[in-house]
């Protein structure tokens, strides 16, 4: 039987998640007997994914002009630096990363996948309907590495309030100030409520001197966990009590569906993809209180009644949230959705 072959470019920024989508589904293909490469020099291929977006324009025109087909992975666009001073090299940089996303989907792609409905509709409505096909394929992890078998060193003396990003820079800090309002609000306001404090525990990368702001704080139990290995995201997942989605407008986290393969309850405001994603007993998503376009401060309140409902009845929203991502966040439903797109008819 022939071995297929398939070019996978990776995001232009070269930023992802702490496991990146590429490595995921290279790994999955490579499983299912499929060749992947990341060089368009390397031929024949069957098709090529881009993964967001690609300074290799003229690679892409020579290929689509010999017939291979050419998918675009889309999440959202680069849009915080509009609304908060991020510097002009940050500023620069992600209009030009807008510019390229839109000019492959628009000029280049043959299909088009949307991680979310919600990414779908942002791009429909700034640039219309796609002129190619076009689908949705939810990001997915493997249920049996991400899953809440394993081991389980959760806090005996306070709960875990877990915010994971790969970066809580330039601009996108209003998430963790969020989260360290919302930890005062539990530990004062609400303390009565509580039988033990609670902890946020911050994985990803943040500013020395934004850390450096809440040091010494009365009152605020913090623990900076920097970057981790990709690996040890299923047993830190596994210690907390509760995610918070920080991302405002986000199109499918990572975060989000590895915390509910494990069992992880999410918190998270009524923004981007998150209401499609966090059903049910998963976990809770509140009115955001304001407009998340213009960065408006969220409703700690809200945010802070439902995070006492999860904590008050952690075994109903874990089940809920591994139950979830059983039904719609597998790493193969994802590589299934992707192979038809670049394969199928």
């Amino acid at each position: 039987m022939k071995t297929e072959r398939i070019c996978i470019l990776p995001h232009v920024s070269g930023v992802g998640g702490m496991v990146s989508f590429r490595a995921r589904i290279t790994a999955a293909l490579t499983r299912r007997g499929v060749q992947v490469s990341a060089d368009l020099a390397d031929v024949p291929c069957r098709a090529i994914l881009v993964i967001g977006g690609t300074r290799q324009l003229p690679g892409l025109w020579r290929l689509k002009r010999r017939g291979v087909r050419i998918v675009q992975r889309l999440d959202g666009m680069n849009w915080v630096h509009r609304v908060r001073r991020t510097g002009a090299r940050h500023f620069l940089r992600a209009e030009y990363g807008n510019f390229l996303l839109a000019y492959i989907r628009n000029r280049l792609a043959d299909r088009v996948v949307y991680q979310s409905e919600f990414a779908r509709g942002w791009w429909e409505r700034q640039y219309g309907s796609a002129r190619v096909p076009s689908t949705v394929v939810y990001n997915g992890v493997d249920l049996d590495e991400y899953s809440p078998v394993g081991p389980q060193d959760r806090p005996a003396d306070c709960y875990r309030l877990l915010l994971v990003e790969g970066s809580l820079m330039g601009g996108y800090e209003l998430g963790l100030e969020a989260a360290i309002g919302l930890v005062e609000r539990l530990n004062n306001a609400h303390s009565h409520l509580l039988d033990k404090p609670v902890e946020l525990m911050v994985v990803g990368r943040v500013a020395s001197e934004t850390a450096a702001r809440w040091e010494g704080r009365p009152g605020l139990r913090l623990r900076w966990a920097g970057i981790v290995p990709g690996e040890s995201i299923p047993e830190i997942d596994r210690s907390a009590h509760l995610l918070y989605s920080a991302d405002v407008n986000p199109a499918c986290p990572n975060s989000v569906v590895e915390a509910l393969a494990c069992g992880l309850p999410v918190l998270a405001l009524a923004t981007g993809a998150l209401p499609e994603m966090v059903t049910g007993e998963a976990g809770r998503v509140v009115p955001y209180g304001g407009d998340p376009w213009r960065l408006e401060p969220p409703d700690l309140e809200a945010l802070s009644q439902a995070a006492l409902e999860i904590l008050g009845d952690q075994q109903r929203f874990r089940r809920a949230a591994r139950r979830r991502a059983e039904a719609a966040f597998s790493l193969e439903r994802t590589v299934s959705g992707y192979l038809e797109a670049l394969m199928g008819g």
